[in-house]
C-alpha cells in the first residue's frame, strides 16, 4: 500500500513538473505572444468587419447570431485561440524523428499524460498574456455583447476546459502518425486546413449549408472552438442546451482520448521493432 502512494505521488509530481515545463518554455517566448496577439488581433478586424456585413446584408440576423452576438463570437474565439491552439505544435513528432522519444518512453508516465500535461501548461502561459489584449481591442472597437449570468461564465470555463483537451487529443493523434511516417508535415497542413473552417473560426458553423454542417457535426472540431465560443458569449444559454454542449465535448474528449490510447499503443510497438 505504502509503495502504491509513494508511486502515485511521484506521478502526480512528475505531472506537475511537465504542466510547469511547458508553462516556462511558452512564457520564454514572450516576443512571440506580442506577435500572436497582435496577428489574432488584425484578423479580428478583418472578421469582425466581415461578419457585420454579412449579418447586415442578411437582414440584421444569421445562423442565430444578431450584429452584435457575432461580433463577440469573432472577438472572444480570437482570444481562445492561442490557447486552443489548431496551427501547429508537432512536439511528439519531433521527438520521434530526433529519437528523443526514448527518453519520454523511459518516464514513469504515460506518454499521452507527459504531452497533455505540457500542453496544459503551454495553453495557461497564454490565455491572459495573449486573450486579454485581444478582448480589449474587441471592445474598444466593436464592442461586447457578453452574458450578465455569472453561470454563463463558469459553464464556458468547463467547456474551454473541455475544448482544450480535445484540441490536444487531435493533435496528438497527428503527431502519433510519426511513429509510421516520420514526417508529417504534410499531413498537419491539411489538419489545420480542415479544422480551421469546421471548428468554426472562418465563420459559425450554424452558417454552413446544410450538407457541411453535417459533416462537421461528425467530426470533434466544433467542440474545439464553436462550443466554448458559444457558452461564454451566452448565444447558447440555459441549462438543457449548454449541457448538451458540454455532453457532446466530453463524449469527443473520451472517444478521441481513447484513440489516441489505442493509436499510442500499437505506434510504440512498431518502433521498438524497428529499434526507435
Amino acid at each position: 500500500m505504502m509503495a502504491r502512494v509513494g508511486s502515485d505521488a511521484r506521478r502526480g509530481g512528475a505531472i506537475s513538473a511537465l504542466i510547469g515545463a511547458g508553462f516556462r518554455r511558452q512564457s520564454r517566448y514572450r516576443a512571440a505572444a506580442v506577435a500572436g496577439a497582435a496577428s489574432n488581433t488584425a484578423f479580428g478586424l478583418l472578421r469582425s468587419s466581415i461578419v457585420t456585413a454579412a449579418i447586415g446584408t442578411a437582414g440584421g440576423q444569421l445562423g442565430g447570431y444578431a450584429a452584435a452576438t457575432g461580433v463577440t463570437y469573432v472577438w472572444v474565439s480570437q482570444a481562445l485561440l492561442g490557447s486552443l491552439e489548431i496551427f501547429q505544435l508537432e512536439l511528439l513528432a519531433l521527438r520521434v524523428r530526433t529519437g528523443d522519444i526514448a527518453v519520454d518512453l523511459a518516464r514513469p508516465v504515460d506518454l499521452q499524460l507527459q504531452f497533455a500535461a505540457q500542453d496544459l501548461g503551454r495553453a495557461l502561459a497564454v490565455i491572459l498574456p495573449r486573450g486579454a489584449p485581444i478582448l480589449a481591442v474587441g471592445a474598444l472597437t466593436f464592442g461586447l455583447a457578453l452574458p450578465r449570468d455569472p453561470l454563463a461564465y463558469v459553464a464556458g470555463t468547463v467547456s474551454f476546459g473541455l475544448g482544450l483537451g480535445v484540441s490536444f487529443a487531435c493533435r496528438y493523434l497527428v503527431n502519433l502518425l510519426a511513429l509510421w511516417l516520420l514526417d508529417v508535415r504534410g499531413i498537419f497542413t491539411t489538419y489545420v486546413t480542415v479544422t480551421s473552417v469546421l471548428c468554426g473560426l472562418i465563420v459559425p458553423v450554424t452558417w454552413f449549408p446544410p450538407w457541411l454542417a453535417t459533416v462537421a457535426a461528425a467530426t470533434p472540431f466544433p467542440s474545439i472552438l464553436q462550443a466554448p465560443a458559444d457558452v461564454l458569449t451566452g448565444r447558447v444559454h440555459g441549462a438543457g442546451p449548454v449541457a448538451g454542449i458540454l455532453a457532446v465535448q466530453l463524449c469527443w474528449l473520451v472517444a478521441t482520448v481513447t484513440a489516441g490510447q489505442v493509436m499510442q499503443r500499437v505506434g510504440v510497438r512498431r518502433l521498438v521493432v524497428q529499434g526507435g
